[in-house]
């Protein structure tokens, strides 16, 4: 059994209403990444490969099975990534290279998050 590392920013994680997938993963830890900016798409954000000032993460280890699922869930298509609703790239973190999913459609006009994390974000106004 192979282990994948994830990083999740939004409904995967911890007290969020995905993270019930996440229950059985073994928690790495948090970080924070300046390669990603999110986008707040309403129910849930989207990333997308723009600096930022530190977007929260939290990292897990996932099983094969479990990775699966979660693309899944994420509409990503392994043999089609830029069709689906997510793409995901493997980023470098202090926890060594961890995939992230990349919102694909347009964000043109959404709300940007550019440090700290989702929702929370929208709460404090210096934050963005």
């Amino acid at each position: 059994m192979s282990l994948n590392r994830v990083g999740v920013y939004g409904t995967l994680k911890k007290g969020y209403s995905n993270h019930h997938f996440l229950t059985k993963a073994h928690f790495v830890g948090r970080c924070r990444l300046k390669q990603i900016t999110l986008y707040d798409i309403g129910p849930f954000p989207g990333a997308k490969l723009r600096p930022s000032h530190g977007i929260e993460v939290e990292v897990y280890d996932v099983t094969d099975e479990l990775f699966v699922r979660l693309d899944g869930l994420e509409g990503h298509k392994p043999r089609a990534p830029r069709s689906g609703e997510y793409d995901r790239r493997q980023l470098e973190t202090p926890f060594g290279p961890v995939w992230i999913y990349i919102y694909n459609p347009d964000v043109f006009g959404l709300p940007e998050i550019r440090r700290g994390g989702w929702p929370d974000s929208f709460t404090s106004p210096q934050s963005r």
